[in-house]
Order: structure tokens, then sequence, then C-alpha cells
């Protein structure tokens, strides 16, 4: 009784953190959802004929086993084939990935090592993608990685939306296929949700967020912001920090590619060990990030997860009060997700995936806390057999 009145200070203040931090997360799933919602679909008019000259870039290290792949779905793209170019950056590969691509008479290669005098660099797809957009020939930078697939259809969709919005910079959707493991299936079912932060933050203007496997720029808007100055230190971030450099500049061009036809397919991680590493990777451009609002956000979100983990820990200790906290916290978040992820994973046609949602419930908070923390104290991690600070 003298420890739980001693502690009753600490609990009460405990509690009202964990109830606005829990309050907080579900309004913002609110808010996704309801941007999502007044995010027009967008569809390509049936009497539209393409103009725009593009350049579709594609970084790879070591991707012999999904390059050809990616290939064979851009050479069947409904697109004029005059219109557009295909540049594959061989970064410093150590497999068969530069003749794989040699065997691909549309495909201009490029190798990093003849343009850089030694290899001591941070952010090598930077500079790849720096170099290919010098020789590059369109007028819009399309981006995607080697082991994605691409649907028939994506230039047109990435062509129509530039031309008809006069957009800068524009996000489109990335998902995976073929899970065949729980950790498989968790990655895919975030990313479905990702799917709508990406597009509810830039509808709503309150939070740019992108993927690198599928975006396009202005190329002439990529020099106008200086393309990657002041973010080449970061290893990671040639998308989302250069999105937030062109919102700076051009705040109201920017869009996002809502069409389920306009997505991008890719593997997810298949342990747990390549995914953690990417997703290390993917946290360690966080300090680079321009805009508070998603500092806030994912902060937040750090938070909440970090005190459902802390509740359920801490409860021998500090008794029930910690019990209530965490089936609190643990409830309002899973409802909300659950209904967020629903929605989105029946929208691009993958509503099997939430016969996983228990499991990855738990591993989404654990990831986020373990990733998360480690985030803002680990610099230094391998990637694609490469030694990353």
């Amino acid at each position: 009784m003298l420890i739980a009145l001693s502690w009753s200070p600490f609990l009460i203040v405990y509690g009202f953190i964990s109830v606005f931090l829990t309050v907080f997360y579900c309004y913002v799933i609110r808010r996704y959802i309801r941007e999502w919602n007044a995010l027009a679909e967008w569809e390509i008019p049936t009497s539209y004929s393409p103009s725009t000259k593009i350049s579709v870039l594609i970084p790879a290290r070591n991707e012999a086993d999904n390059i050809g792949a990616c290939l064979d779905s851009i050479q069947q793209q409904h697109y004029p084939t005059h219109l557009f170019e295909v540049i594959v950056i061989d970064d410093y590969s150590e497999d068969a990935t530069a003749e794989i691509v040699q065997s691909y008479e549309f495909a201009k290669l490029i190798y990093l090592s003849d343009h850089l005098k030694n290899n001591q660099i941070n952010s090598y797809k930077k500079k790849a993608i720096e170099i290919a957009v010098e020789q590059s020939t369109g007028d819009l930078i399309v981006c995607t990685d080697a082991d994605c697939i691409v649907p028939e259809n994506w230039l047109r969709y990435f062509a129509c939306i530039y031309e008809q919005k006069q957009a800068k910079f524009i996000a489109a959707p990335v998902n995976f296929y073929d899970e065949q493991n729980l950790i498989e299936r968790f990655q895919s079912l975030d990313f479905v949700g990702m799917m709508c932060v990406t597009g509810a933050g830039i509808q709503g203007k309150f939070m740019n967020t992108c993927n690198g496997a599928n975006l396009a720029y202005d190329k002439k808007a990529f020099y106008e912001v200086n393309g990657f100055d002041g973010i080449n230190n970061i290893a990671s971030g040639d998308d989302i920090l250069l999105m937030h450099k062109m919102s700076k500049s051009f705040p109201d061009q920017i869009a996002f590619l809502k069409n389920r036809n306009a997505t991008i397919l890719t593997k997810a991680k298949p342990t747990y060990k390549s995914f953690f590493n990417q997703r290390l990777r993917w946290a360690t451009k966080n300090a680079g990030y321009g805009e508070w609002e998603i500092i806030f956000i994912l902060a937040m979100v750090l938070f909440l997860c970090m005190s459902i983990v802390f509740s359920l820990l801490s409860w021998p200790f500090f008794g029930r009060m910690m019990l209530v906290a965490f089936g609190f916290q643990l409830f309002f978040k899973s409802l909300a997700d659950y209904f967020f992820l629903g929605k989105m994973s029946a929208y691009f046609n993958k509503s099997e995936l939430m016969k996983w949602f228990i499991p990855a419930q738990f591993l989404h908070i654990l990831y986020i806390v373990v990733v998360g923390i480690a985030g803002n104290f680990v610099k230094n991690y391998e990637w694609k057999g490469r030694k990353v600070r």
C-alpha cells in the first residue's frame, strides 16, 4: 500500500499521457482515412495522347536475380517508344547485373564507377541518380528500383497527371506480392497502410512522404532545388528528402497518383534481419526531415508504442493500473488499425492479408519501438554487402 501511494502521482500522470497518446493516434488515423477518401481517383481520359518525354532511372546494385523481370515489364509499356528512355545505373555490382542489362537494347547502361574517382562517398544511390539525370533527355524523371515489376500503363499514368496537373513531384503506390511467411505478410499489410499515409498526407498538405520505388519529378524542378545538395551526406533519402525540398519550392504542385493500376509491385524482405536492416536504413534519414509535422507524428506513434510495451512490462511493479493502461491502448490502437488497414487492403485487392492482422499488430508495435530507438543511435549498418555510415 505504501508503494502504491508513493507512486500514485506518477500513475495519474502516466495514465493521462497514455490516454492522450491513444486519442491522438486514433485522431491521426481518422484524418488519414478522411483525406484518402477526399483524394480523387486519377483516371486516364479515353482520348488522352501523351506528349511528355520520360526518362526512367533504375539504380541497381547486385540485382542479377531481379533486373531482367523489371526491364521485361518496362518493355511492355503502353507508351510511345520514342517518348521514353530507360537508364540503368550499375552501382559497383559484383554479380551479372550489368551483363543482363546489356542484353536489352532499349536500356542504356551507366557504370557509377566511371564517374567516381574513388568510391568513398556515403550516398551511392543519390550519386547514381544525379549522374543519370544529367545524361537523361526526358522532361519527366521517373524512378523505380531494380527489384520492381511495373504495370503496363505505368508511364501513361505518370505522363497524364504530370501534364494535366502540372505537378512537379508525383508519388505513387507500392505493394508487395508473393508473400510466403509472417514477416512478409506483415510488411505487405504495413505497406498498404503506408500508401494511405502517403496519399492522405499529400492531399491534406500536412505530411509529405513517398517511396523511391515509384515516383516522378520534373527535371527542371530537380535542378531548381539544386538536386540532392544539402542532403547527400545522408545515405538514404533520395525520395522523401528530395520531396521535402520540392515541397518547399512548389507547395501546391506535389501530387499522389491514386490508382491501384499504377501500383509498383516488389517483394518483401524474407527474413527478420533483412527487414530490420531495411527499416533501419529508412529510419536513419529521419534526422534530415525538414517538415515538423512528419517528425511530430512519427514521434507520437513511437511514444505510443513505447508506452504500450512499458505498460505491459511494468505492471508487476506498479500494479493493475498498468494492465488497464496496456489494455486501453492496445484495444483502441488495434481497433483504429483494423478499420484503417481493412479499408486499404480492400482497395488494393489484398483483403486476405487481414487474416494476419493480430500477429501483425504485435509485430508493428515491437518494430516501431526497436527501429524507432535504434534509428536514433545506430548510424553504421550493412546494406547489399556495403558498410554504410
